[in-house]
């Protein structure tokens, strides 16, 4: 299945029935007044986020929903039936924008979740509404109210515990593979990586799950590789793993060109608890290895810094466990109810003055 994470898609609610002009005509009874029944309501348009889905590849070959128009009234005080709602069904984590791409009118972030995005018009009064002391045999009814139309956008943020960034060949590809069951494409050339890649890993009997996206390059904000589009796959992780290959000549730049573009992009990323890590270092000698430990923990500010190695496991079991660490903190920073406002407290001290 291809991976689409954006999808432009009108969507039209029903039209309401029109009212119906009809009068009781039965043997026996002579003055039967008017008995013309409202129209339906139109149907809705709702997006509802589902399970078993994990691309918007659905919304690619049908661009175009409509519901139904609600039915007519009828004689006999018979009110029209509601017109067939239409249910977009979307991966959780997708986002809905309005026509600019811009305006977020909804954000389905759990499986079940479901918003009603466009009404469908009311129906229209049959004569038998407008009956009164006055006018005994109204001949008139309205018409059905127009359903809202409407063009969105559907945009797909991955949900995921941890992200993997770095440069393209930095080995996220490879460490996704080593530590989960996903098969995302693995080559010795860059951007080998098209999509973001999802993957279930497992340390200490503790299971979460990792995205892996693109490799960003200098100038990836302004366009330039395959841009930064992806990074919105990794805005709604709780923890960041910085993968830097060993076999950059400089693995403090390359760390600094990752973090520009994180920082270019915003949406809080910098802000992210980070774990740094230095990967293929099967590829060099202990001294090497040493010498670039240093240097990628001072470009990173004295944090330390993972090695890792695909090829022996070294570091990954460590990296696994440094990641479930920074997710449970960050999940139990989260799940602390918030400092009440001194104020409160005193005047509540004060006798509620």
């Amino acid at each position: 299945m291809k991976f689409l994470d954006q999808a432009k898609v009108y969507v039209r609610s029903g039209d309401g029935g029109a009212g119906c002009v009809s009068f009781r005509r039965e043997k026996f009874i002579e003055f039967g007044g008017p008995d013309g029944g409202d129209g339906g309501r139109g149907g809705d348009v709702f997006v509802e986020a589902v399970s078993g889905l994990n691309t918007l590849i659905d919304y690619r070959y049908q661009q175009h929903y409509r519901a139904k128009t609600g039915t007519h009234g009828m004689g006999r005080n018979r009110t029209g039936a509601k017109g067939a709602d239409v249910t977009l069904r979307v991966p959780a984590g997708t986002q809905v924008f309005a026509e600019d791409n811009e305006t977020l009118v909804c954000d389905l972030t759990e499986v079940g979740q479901r918003e009603r995005i466009a009404a469908g018009g009311n129906g229209g009064f049959g004569n038998a509404y407008f009956r009164s002391s006055v006018n005994q045999a109204p001949r008139r009814a309205n018409p059905g109210l127009e359903g809202e139309e409407l063009t969105i956008w559907l945009r797909l943020k991955l949900i995921a515990d941890a992200g993997v960034v770095g440069l393209p060949n930095a080995g996220k590809s490879t460490f996704l593979a080593s530590v989960t069951e996903a098969r995302p494409k693995i080559a010795d050339y860059p951007f080998t990586t098209l999509h973001p890649n999802l993957g279930v890993a497992t340390v200490d009997a503790a299971e979460f799950v990792i995205a892996d996206i693109p490799g960003l390059i200098e100038g990836a904000h302004e366009g330039v590789g395959i841009g930064d589009r992806f990074l919105g796959h990794v805005e709604r992780t709780r923890v960041l793993l910085h993968l830097v290959s060993a076999t950059e000549e400089d693995v403090g730049e390359a760390y600094r060109v990752v973090r520009g573009e994180l920082e270019a992009y915003g949406a809080g990323l910098t802000d992210k608890p980070e774990i740094v890590a230095l990967s293929k270092t099967d590829t060099l000698d202990p001294e090497e290895k040493t010498a670039k430990l240093r240097a990628l923990g001072e470009a990173a500010g004295g944090a330390p810094v993972l090695a890792l190695s695909a090829v022996s496991r070294e570091g990954m079991t460590e990296a696994l466990r440094a990641l479930r660490a920074a997710i449970d903190s960050e999940a139990a920073s989260e799940a602390e109810p918030a400092e009440p406002d001194p104020r409160w407290q005193r005047v509540s001290a004060e006798g509620g003055r």
